[in-house]
């Protein structure tokens, strides 16, 4: 690929013009008040933030709402909406969840976990908590598998039936948190294919219309954020690709964030975790704005979960990004470091809340066929038997070719990414900021150490370019939310497989 500018469409360069319009009137000071780009535009420091969003000016005149005259598929989105789980987040927490259940009326748990964690210390302490109540009765499911297939979803979601649960408990990282999703969200629905609710193209993308039983969420790493998002994610193993069901229904009732539950994880567990929420930060945050994307939900139960960025979701998408690129390294390097660890698992669970409701794009389309087609890698660090390529690592590998390619959208915005990471950026050109931040991502990869520098080490060559791209087209629902890529990503081959191309070595 040519180091090149992308030209976007005129309007698009507008938009992007006027979303960097919006600021608060203060510095940044925590997640809940921060200001993902304070520079004092003092012109307009007298009108709301929602209401800058809403003068949004389009096609030379002020944006439209709708009539019953337009054609629905060609309308703009004109809201965005705020959903996450209820977060609690301490050390040592873990123990109120037998409490939890209690008040809520719970009798009968089924409690997911996978054979690793059902022998550490997470899972002892919720044995604990749930013995402590002799109203409540659970059994435990341990059979989950990393980095599900769709067939492991299927065998849980068969021991599920028969004993038919009033509550779920999850207790481990994002595998078995989705898969806790995936068995709530079936038992439901007992009559429903599996593919009813798949993502399209792949599955029917059915809409979750029914309420779901609680389910609690209590991650022991600090990578996904799937505590606090309506997504669940898995291998389709006959088309060799990761797909996943995503709706705002899905995500858990209660997010229990305890950072000793993280003190067990392997040094490479942590990188490649760390690593997934370094991209659901920058992917959110450079995500194509809420009011670009197409078309407008004619229902608001049709509104997707991943809705493009939006005001509140940058804000938790910068300060997640900000604390990773701070506390990541540490929490890789020293296993002592508690500040660091507690800190990786707030930024996950803030950076959970940024993508959970304004998307993740290519980093994230990229890599599920990147693990799907894995041809025998097995990352050092995973006490696993079968080949596996950890998702964060699948995730970060394209990253630095991606970002210099999205620049184009919004430079400046990409260069307060590239500020994150410690970069000077007071006298880069605009014109450069995909180029600064690409680096500033080769250079944080190398120092965090133990990662691939590109897909050849994970054993891909030029000739499996084609299957990655094919594998690629299919992840529409996040692709759509790409900065810079056409609607119809049939036209995207190309520039696809020049962004899998630059990413075979770095």
């Amino acid at each position: 690929m040519s180091g090149a500018i992308r030209a976007l469409p005129n309007r698009a360069t507008k938009a992007a013009s006027l979303l960097r319009t919006i600021q608060y009137t203060h510095p940044p000071n925590c997640p809940c008040h921060s200001n993902p780009g304070h520079h004092h535009h003092t012109q307009h420091q007298q009108r709301t933030q929602v209401t800058r969003f809403a003068d949004r000016v389009q096609n030379g005149s002020k944006r439209g709402y709708a009539t019953p005259s337009q054609d629905p598929s060609k309308l703009k989105e004109y809201a965005f909406e705020m959903a996450a789980s209820s977060i609690r987040f301490g050390p040592g927490v873990t123990r109120e969840v037998g409490m939890d259940l209690s008040n809520m009326g719970v009798r009968k748990v089924a409690v997911v976990t996978d054979k690793t964690v059902d022998q550490l210390q997470a899972m002892r302490a919720v044995r604990e908590a749930l013995d402590s109540q002799p109203g409540i009765e659970y059994k435990v499911f341990n059979q989950v598998k990393i980095e599900p297939k769709d067939y492991s979803i299927k065998e849980a979601i068969a021991w599920t039936l028969p004993y038919n649960p009033d509550a779920f408990l999850a207790v481990g990282g994002g595998s078995v948190i989705d898969t806790a999703k995936l068995m709530n969200l079936y038992s439901s629905y007992p009559e429903a294919n599996f593919m009813d609710f798949v993502n399209a193209p792949l599955g029917l993308g059915r809409p979750i219309d029914r309420k779901l039983k609680p389910l609690i969420a209590i991650p022991t790493t600090a990578g996904t954020g799937s505590e606090t998002t309506g997504t669940a994610i898995f291998d389709l193993a006959s088309r060799k690709a990761k797909t996943g069901i995503a709706h705002r229904n899905l995500k858990p009732t209660l997010g229990i964030c305890d950072p000793l539950n993280t003190a067990t994880m392997p040094s490479a567990v942590k990188a490649a975790s760390g690593l997934d929420v370094l991209c659901h930060s920058l992917e959110s945050w450079t995500a194509i704005p809420y009011y670009e994307r197409t078309p407008r939900p004619t229902n608001p139960i049709l509104r997707p979960a991943y809705q493009g960025s939006n005001p509140i979701s940058d804000i938790f998408s910068l300060s997640a990004l900000r604390s990773t690129v701070k506390y990541l390294p540490r929490a890789v390097r020293d296993p002592e470091d508690t500040e660091a660890q507690s800190e990786m698992l707030l930024a996950a669970t803030l950076a959970g809340v940024g993508f959970g409701n304004a998307g993740v794009h290519l980093c994230h389309g990229m890599s599920y066929p990147i693990s799907g087609q894995n041809k025998g890698y097995k990352h050092a660090g995973y006490d696993v038997s079968d080949p596996i390529i950890p998702h964060g690592v699948s995730v970060a590998v394209t990253a630095p070719a991606v970002f210099k390619f999205t620049a184009a959208s919004n430079p400046d915005r990409h260069l307060q990414a590239a500020e994150a990471f410690g970069v000077d950026v007071s006298n880069v050109k605009r014109e450069s900021a995909g180029e600064v931040l690409g680096e500033a991502i080769k250079k944080f990869l190398e120092e965090l150490g133990d990662q691939p520098r590109g897909l050849g080490e994970l054993g891909f060559e030029r000739k499996d370019i084609e299957g990655l791209v094919e594998g690629t087209i299919p992840q529409a629902r996040v692709l759509v939310l790409a900065p810079g890529l056409a609607k119809e990503l049939e036209q995207e081959r190309e520039e696809l497989g020049q962004l899998f191309e630059e990413s075979l070595k770095h």
